[in-house]
């Protein structure tokens, strides 16, 4: 373990407050920046991907058998790749259009 003396002089309460929340900050934004790229990868579960698109999951369940959207077997789970209901969902907003 690392440990750090930090020694503050001639600093007003307001500029340290304002300091910290300046770090912090930078701080913040990388770390949505990391949850908002992970975020697209990931696999979603029938549940979580009926809840994204707002529909049913006997809906999810019959556009999988359609092979509207694929699955994924892991073990005997079934999931579906988020990026796959991104590119989904924009191939039919630009056929729309």
């Amino acid at each position: 373990m690392i440990t750090k003396t930090i020694q503050i002089q001639e600093v007003t309460v307001d500029e340290l407050a304002e300091k910290v929340a300046d770090k912090l900050l930078l701080k913040m934004e990388a770390y949505l920046k990391q949850i908002s790229s992970t975020k697209d990868e990931g696999l979603l579960t029938r549940q979580e991907t009926a809840d994204y698109l707002k529909v049913s999951l006997v809906t999810i369940h019959q556009w999988a058998n359609y092979g509207i959207i694929n699955r994924v077997h892991i073990g005997n789970r079934v999931y579906f790749q988020k990026q796959a209901i991104l590119d989904l969902i924009e191939r039919q907003t630009i056929r729309k259009k």
